[in-house]
């Protein structure tokens, strides 16, 4: 019987190809810093320090790994150009690190791909093509372009030179603290899960390494539960940058076995930490970036308190558009924002009992929406739909007693309450 070959091995990363990748990045990646932040700690019960990989040029971490691979191109291929696809920051790295190389640079980005990633790819010289309504849609186009065209295809997250290019990262966290107990990384396809993991566990085999991703987009998962890359339906998530329905296959193999635990996180979480890292650290992040906060602020993580813990803040690209729809979720979610829906007399003075009701409760109203066609039968009353400001959960809660109290019906409540 003729045995069939063995499958070819998988390609390695170590923690010599990461160091080489930083030596040879060295020169056009910024070295970020990694303060501690007091009021992260404060509100978490952690001793908290922030990888803000969010001030490279291009808003994200992603620079590294392209870097690193367009280094290792020979000249025949830069001079061809390369072809990659991503949602966004990706694309963004290759276009920037085109630019200063002097390589071609095409992008296939799905057509849900936040509008600042889109023009900055423009506006950085990158063709860009939008096709598909999925990541995978994305990668099937730059496959066929990188064959027909005759480009070096450079996976934004399943690619050794990509891995270890983002593996760079570890090395800059433990030399500036070189005492954590653990790194949350946000993870999609596990490119970069994989690159930190193996610098981070080479170097400090005891440090703990958790991997968080959304809810919306669980592939990790999934495939740890099925002991393979495999592919997970996705949904519409903030974390754009981490809407990934199938980790890789050279990245999967390398990363899982070096998580220590994988987190999820809703969409609601995503909000707020965008809102917590706003206010607190004054640090604008998009979704993906915002998720080892998530994280960390989930119950889950409890175990962590009292412990050295590093977010990685990887991108800060998220859309202007999306920013004050994202901090309006986050305020309601953490109490701060309530809309309630009841009803009051249709004369003179009724509209003026309720506000007072809100003032008397210390709640600020920003919006009355008043309906009469859609009413009910009572021609005599009108339902109303108010927004108010308020403090916190609990004066919420005050609030709603307070109404309850003074008569008003609360017939529906939103997010918040």
């Amino acid at each position: 019987m003729t045995r069939s070959a063995p499958p070819p091995p998988r390609p390695a990363v170590t923690l010599e190809d990461i160091r080489a990748a930083h030596a040879r990045i060295r020169d056009g990646v910024a070295r970020t810093p990694c303060p501690p932040s007091i009021p992260l700690s404060d509100l978490t019960g952690c001793r908290v320090w922030c990888k803000l990989d969010l001030l490279q040029r291009t808003g994200s971490f992603k620079e590294r790994g392209a870097r690193n691979a367009m280094e290792l191109l020979d000249a025949p291929a830069r001079a061809r150009g390369v072809v990659a696809a991503s949602a966004g920051n990706h694309a963004l790295g290759l276009a920037w690190h085109g630019r200063l190389l002097g390589i071609p640079v095409t992008v296939v980005m799905p057509r849900f791909a936040p509008l600042v990633k889109v023009a900055t790819c423009r506006r950085l010289g990158a063709h860009v093509i939008l096709e598909g309504d999925s990541f995978e849609d994305a990668r099937a186009m730059a496959v066929e372009i990188a064959a027909r065209d005759g480009l070096s295809r450079i996976h934004g997250f399943d690619d050794p030179r990509v891995i270890a290019g983002q593996g760079t990262m570890a090395l800059e966290v433990l030399e500036d603290v070189p005492d954590a107990d653990a790194i949350i990384v946000p993870t999609g396809g596990a490119g970069l899960l994989a690159g930190v993991a193996i610098a981070a566990k080479a170097l400090k085999p005891g440090i703990r390494i958790v991997a968080v991703e959304p809810t919306a987009a669980g592939s990790l998962s999934a495939s740890l539960a099925a002991g393979r890359p495999v592919q997970v339906p996705l949904r519409p998530t903030l974390a754009d940058g981490l809407a990934v329905g199938k980790v890789g296959e050279v990245s999967f193999p390398l990363a899982a076995p070096l998580v220590d635990r994988v987190v999820t996180v809703d969409e609601e979480a995503l909000a707020l930490a965008v809102l917590r890292l706003s206010e607190l650290e004054k640090t604008v992040v998009e979704g993906a970036g915002a998720a080892p906060l998530a994280a960390l602020l989930d119950e889950e993580l409890a175990d962590l308190r009292g412990k050295r813990v590093v977010l990685l803040l990887c991108g800060g690209n998220i859309d202007m558009t999306t920013l004050g729809r994202v901090i309006d979720h986050g305020l309601a979610a953490d109490g701060r924002l309530w809309r309630f829906r009841t009803r009051v007399m249709d004369r003179p003075g009724g509209i003026a009992r309720l506000t007072a009701s809100i003032a008397a409760a210390g709640a600020s109203v920003l919006e009355v929406v008043h309906d009469r066609t859609f009413a009910g039968p009572d021609v005599f009353s009108v339902t109303v739909d108010v927004t108010v400001q308020t403090a916190d959960r609990e004066h919420v809660s005050a609030l709603r007693d307070r109404l309850l109290r003074d008569g008003f019906e609360i017939a529906a409540v939103t997010a918040g309450g």
